[in-house]
């Protein structure tokens, strides 16, 4: 089975790690992948969690994978937190980071400074240079009434090594500290893909979201009302994907079996 028993299909949200590729491994053959998607007249669309790289970094990487895709056509959790906090403080201001330069840089891009100094929010995600001192300073701001957001819920992030750990684990020690829950815009919410639909200008019954994780890529994907595809390459097992309910409307052993 594969996306031709999908009616009306014009776009796909693809999640990036454990689906493009593991690290710096691609899945399978990318180049001829997308050619087929581009003859297929596909529009394409990246949505990964992962908030530690730019739009311009994900690019290069594709690129050097043989891919070459425009910077419109990645979008981040990083990227879906700018967004949340966009609508709720249209005309930016300080936020105060527990994060890397893929968090930093969409913030920045949506009108928002970093600082200790009265921050509008609290914002968290994967720190591989995290400290005592961030987490105690999101500690006291979080605790004294600063509202939290979290990039992500994955508590795992796949590499050639094996699993090591992702946002989730970062957000559940902040969280731990101050009794205080996120926002989460990143995948299971179903913020990602809805910004993700608003870029597409597609419906929801028109496109369909591609992970390998069912708690997060496919949960996310069917909470916006999104076909769904679980790819095998990843986290998830054909066992796992078989059993869940809502059904998964296409599971494959990965991305280039789609079409």
């Amino acid at each position: 089975m594969d996306i031709r028993t999908l009616k009306n299909i014009k776009a796909l949200v693809l999640d990036m790690d454990g689906v493009l590729w593991r690290e710096n491994e691609a899945i399978g053959d990318l180049p001829a992948t997308f050619v087929r998607f581009e003859k297929a007249g596909l529009k394409v669309l990246l949505a990964t969690n992962n908030s530690t790289k730019s739009q311009e970094m994900y690019v290069e990487k594709l690129a050097g994978m043989g891919v070459h895709l425009d910077k419109e056509q990645i979008i981040t959790s990083a990227m879906g937190v700018a967004y949340l906090l966009k609508k709720r403080f249209p005309d930016g201001g300080p936020v105060f980071v527990v994060g890397e330069i893929g968090l930093i840089s969409a913030l920045q891009n949506a009108g928002f400074y970093i600082t200790e100094q009265n921050p509008l929010a609290v914002i968290a995600g994967v720190d591989r240079q995290i400290n005592f001192e961030k987490l105690k300073q999101a500690t006291l701001l979080i605790r004294s009434g600063v509202p939290f957001y979290g990039t992500n819920p994955d508590r795992t992030f796949p590499t050639p090594e094996g699993l090591i750990p992702g946002a989730g684990a970062f957000l559940a020690a902040i969280q731990t500290a101050t009794d205080v829950e996120p926002i989460i815009a990143g995948k299971p919410s179903s913020i990602l893909y809805e910004f993700a639909l608003e870029k597409l200008h597609t419906l929801p019954v028109e496109t369909l979201a591609v992970g390998d994780r069912i708690e997060t890529d496919i949960i996310g994907g069917q909470k916006a009302g999104l076909h769904t595809a679980l790819v095998l390459s990843g986290i998830a097992t054909r066992a796992q994907g078989e059993a869940w309910m809502p059904k998964i409307d296409l599971i494959l052993p990965e991305l280039g079996d789609l079409i």
